[in-house]
């Protein structure tokens, strides 16, 4: 991981946020080729899961959300992270992370105080929310030691802590002009339900999917960008007849998995986590956890598929209905309420069930640089980093590097490649006039180019062989090999190979 963070750096993935202020603890900001990574992979995502379906529409919905939404989905009351402060140092922990990172003799004694099995970990961490008092003694008796100081702290009780961001809205600050910056896409979707069925006439079954910026307001903001305070998730509500929804659950679980797989991520480094009842969210029937094998993190969570059932838009039909907004839910829906759409079958209207596949982007992008991470060793002894990105992922798709930057001859003709190859709508394509082409290929490697395209000498008819004029060498990422292709034929070479 740590060399996987430097690669970022050096080459222009990611940087700290607020650098040169000594940075802004969980905000990330991304370089010239981890906007070019992250855009891809937020591509591939649309691609797959709207234009490739026919049950899919999209949205783009606000940043800041009425108190009011949020308040009525659970979040005011729910979206909360245990929080224990150590009274020595004033140090302040996300619980269930203070003491997962123990030591396990140290997690074994917790669960001993709290008469927990040491094996279930969730219930361990149940036991401690459900008795603050008898918490803060059993992490004391256990020795739970701080991150920080590495020394046994004095633990507070641990209690709740709100992680949504609060901001006013207008110019006077009272009670009534505050909102919240989204926690997650979702609301956003539940509460323009019933505009997207208006306006396309769509019926059950159907999904509404979003990409979009949301905001957490982390204790411990850690693991470079996998835990961080401003992230971007890739969410999908696909609405269903009540009844149906486990079908559509394990649907959804399965396609997941596969375009996971698509992406560079092998089915063989994810685990799949049957959330247990006593760790799931609020809103949540079931949920399964895909669990990527992160180097150095372990197994960590890159995508939720929650069964929501009708809790959230039966939650704000309740509460349109309580706020006088619509008609009034009768137990049997038979009064139509805004947040209900007609039974496929018996046409009466019906509050569907729900499910999500949510995926972080940020995660979507640790995981695939992860899988791409390679160190290889030469036939000459020598060694080179490459990422070996799928190449629809991959932030440059062709570089066109000019043998000699200070020959006109030369440099006029791979720019007119680069133009003709950006034109193809592949990606971006890069003119790389470094001047040494060892070099070049080198940074390429490193930054998962897949080809790079090189205009020398014989190119412009001024080489040892006629035969190589208006040709130019194509070197493969992967494999090192390299290949003359005319330039006639160029773009239908690299629109295959990129297809």
């Amino acid at each position: 991981m740590e060399e996987l963070v430097s690669l970022c750096k050096r080459r222009g993935f990611i940087f700290q946020g607020s650098e040169i202020y000594g940075g802004l603890q969980g905000f990330y900001d991304y370089g010239p080729l981890g906007v070019e990574l992250k855009n891809n992979i937020k591509a591939a995502w649309w691609r797959s899961n709207v234009y490739e379906r026919d049950d899919m529409e999209g949205l783009d919905s606000s940043i800041i959300m009425h108190r009011l939404v949020l308040r009525h989905s659970g979040h005011e009351a729910t979206f909360s992270d245990p929080m224990v402060d150590n009274k020595k140092n004033n140090k302040r922990y996300r619980l269930d992370h203070l003491v997962k990172d123990q030591k396990a003799d140290v997690v074994a004694r917790v669960a001993a105080e709290m008469g927990a099995d040491p094996a279930n970990f969730p219930a361990v961490v149940a036991a401690l929310n459900a008795s603050p008092a008898r918490a803060s003694e059993a992490l004391k008796a256990a020795g739970v030691r701080d991150p920080f100081s590495g020394e046994v702290g004095d633990w507070t009780e641990p209690k709740p802590f709100n992680m949504m961001f609060k901001t006013t809205i207008g110019p006077v600050a009272d009670e009534d002009s505050y909102g919240y910056l989204r926690p997650e896409t979702a609301q956003g979707i539940f509460t323009n339900f019933k505009n997207v069925v208006d306006s396309t006439s769509r019926r059950l079954p159907f999904g509404i999917a979003q990409i979009g910026k949301a905001f957490r307001n982390e204790i411990t903001p850690r693991n470079f960008i996998f835990r961080v305070r401003e992230l971007e998730q890739m969410e999908i509500e696909f609405f269903c007849t009540p009844g149906t929804d486990e079908d559509w659950h394990q649907h959804w679980l399965d396609k997941r998995l596969a375009w996971w797989e698509a992406q560079g991520v092998p089915r063989e480094k994810i685990e799949i986590l049957d959330v247990p009842a006593e760790d799931l969210a609020h809103y949540s029937k079931r949920t399964y956890d895909l669990m990527y094998d992160y180097p150095t993190l372990g197994h960590e969570e890159i995508e939720g598929i929650a069964n929501r059932s009708d809790y959230d838009l039966g939650s704000h039909t309740k509460a349109q209905a309580e706020l006088g907004l619509v008609a009034s839910v009768t137990e049997n829906n038979d009064s139509i309420a805004k947040l209900t759409i007609p039974h496929p079958e018996t046409n009466k209207p019906v509050v569907p069930f729900v499910i999500e596949p949510s995926a972080g982007v940020d995660r979507a992008l640790l995981a695939v640089l992860s899988e791409a991470f390679t160190r290889e060793t030469l036939e000459n002894g020598s060694e080179r980093i490459v990422l070996k990105l799928r190449p629809h992922l991959a932030p440059i798709k062709v570089a066109v590097i000019p043998l000699a930057r200070n020959r006109e001859e030369i440099t006029a003709v791979a720019r007119a490649i680069k133009a003709e190859l950006q034109g193809l709508g592949l990606g971006r394509v890069l003119y790389e006039d470094s001047g040494n082409i060892g070099k070049a290929y080198r940074r390429h490697d490193e930054v998962g180019t897949p080809y790079c395209v090189t205009v020398d000498f014989d190119t412009v008819g001024k080489g040892e062989d006629p035969s190589l004029t208006d040709t130019v060498t194509i070197r493969d990422r992967d494999t090192l090999a390299q290949e003359r292709v005319k330039i006639s034929e160029l773009s239908g070479w690299i629109r295959e190979k990129l297809r």
